[in-house]
């Protein structure tokens, strides 16, 4: 295979060692390079260019955290839980009403709340407020991210409502699923008689779960499979545990070197292709790979904060903390609460503090980093200061020395090899990732 190459706007083709004159004609004719004086190309590529590169303007995504207490204390939690009868951990009616004001003032017609916690079922009372506040935007979608322990008529009553999901996690099998989050065979049972009623009533649709993964001892690909398909999942997040948080004390190979868990990434993606081609029924995904697949193909794939580029904070996307802290990301209230280090923007109450959002801000893109201008993935990649900050104590290292660049450099290696296949099985699976309702033909390769 020849040499990946792209240019600013994304465009890209495998590079031939010799260059010809039908190859230069096959660039041309391609809309990778551009003559000279062709200004129509011109400008179709700088708004290409541009469009990698907007900026969101509105603030239409919240998380929130009524509650900080919680009836769990899972092995990876990555925030200091409180206990379920603590009191001073839940919104106070002075943040309650700063929260509503905020909504009333958005400069939207769309909005999207996820509910976090802690458990936020605990204060569904809190939840429901907020969601009837939200009947004036004309698009709505609300999350409530929960460990489904307990179900009851108020949760499944907002469930009837077609703008309310849950999120839940499910980390493979009972056995594992218990060892890691209830270390209680009954509870485990309990959740997964939740989780069955709920999916039985409203449709697999309405639940979103993922798991999250001991990268010392992943469990074997077809277990992880099976215990998604099952409830009729067809998309799986594979999540390591999380470096950021109390979750890296109690697992510390967060931070160990991650080439056993590419190649178990690598595994479950191929896994995943033979037993699409296999059975056509239905097509499973491994939901982050086809993310950074869609972003190499397509223009607007950049609402997810870890794909865009510049990734500026505190400007479509807020967290508020069950005191009213505000967060530019949910990783930096774990950073946060766990002492590492104090990345708060200011209170509901009392409004953003931009001089410090700037100064995280004036950071906040790798255009301009030399290593990473001469990257071919740079069009669809991005940018997180707060996991550097986690892992590092430091946003200045070098990007190809961080884990962030080393995960998405292993993300795109994989797509490229893959949009390059000619393997049927590969070439199905790729066409239903990227919504393609025929056959996906890889491109031309260019060889001299």
């Amino acid at each position: 295979m020849g040499e990946f190459t792209s240019n600013a706007s994304g465009r890209f083709y495998l590079k031939p060692r010799n260059s010809t004159e039908a190859d230069q004609e096959f660039l041309v004719a391609n809309g990778f390079a551009i003559a000279s004086d062709d200004r129509l190309a011109w400008h179709s590529h700088h708004a290409r260019v541009l469009a990698r590169l907007a900026k969101p303007e509105k603030l239409d995504y919240l998380i929130l955290v009524p509650t900080l207490r919680c009836n769990l204390a899972c092995s990876y939690c990555q925030v200091s839980r409180a206990p379920l009868r603590a009191s001073g951990f839940d919104w106070n009616e002075k943040t309650t009403s700063a929260i509503e004001e905020m909504l009333d003032g958005l400069a939207t017609n769309a909005i999207k709340i996820e509910f976090q916690g802690g458990e936020p079922t605990l204060r569904l009372d809190l939840v429901k407020r907020i969601i009837d506040r939200c009947d004036r935007f004309a698009e709505r979608s609300f999350v409530i991210c929960t460990n489904l322990s307990e179900v009851g008529p108020e949760l499944l009553d907002l469930l009837e409502r077609a703008d309310v999901s849950v999120s839940t996690s499910l980390d493979g099998s009972s056995l594992v699923h218990s060892a890691q989050r209830t270390r209680s065979t009954a509870m485990t049972d309990q959740f997964l008689r939740n989780l069955r009623e709920i999916i039985a009533r409203f449709g697999p649709g309405k639940v979103s779960a993922l798991p999250t993964i001991n990268q010392s001892s992943p469990p074997p690909v077809d277990e992880l499979i099976d215990a998604f398909a099952d409830f009729g999942f067809e998309s799986i997040h594979l999540r390591p545990v999380n470096f950021q948080g109390f979750a890296r004390k109690r697992h510390p190979s967060s931070a160990e070197d991650h080439r056993a868990w590419w190649a178990y990434h690598e595994e479950f993606v191929h896994r995943l292709i033979a037993r699409n081609h296999e059975d056509r029924s239905r097509v499973l995904e491994e939901s982050y790979f086809s993310l950074c697949l869609r972003r190499m193909f397509r223009l607007g794939i950049d609402r997810h904060v870890d794909l865009r580029n510049p990734n500026p904070l505190g400007t479509d996307y807020l967290v508020i903390d069950y005191d009213g802290q505000l967060y530019p990301t949910d990783e930096a209230r774990m950073l946060a609460r766990s002492g590492i280090v104090d990345l708060s923007i200011g209170t509901v109450v009392d409004g953003l503090d931009v001089e410090k959002l700037a100064v995280l801000n004036a950071y906040s893109t790798t255009i301009g980093d030399p290593a990473c201008d001469a990257c071919p993935y740079q069009p669809y990649c991005g940018r997180d200061l707060v996991d550097d900050l986690s892992r590092y104590g430091r946003i200045d290292l070098p990007q190809h020395e961080t884990f962030f660049c080393q995960k998405h450099l292993y993300m795109f290696d994989l797509a490229v090899h893959l949009i390059y296949s000619h393997d049927p099985a590969v070439r199905y699976s790729l066409a239903r990732w990227l919504g393609l309702a025929g056959e996906y033909l890889p491109p031309q390769v260019v060889l001299a």
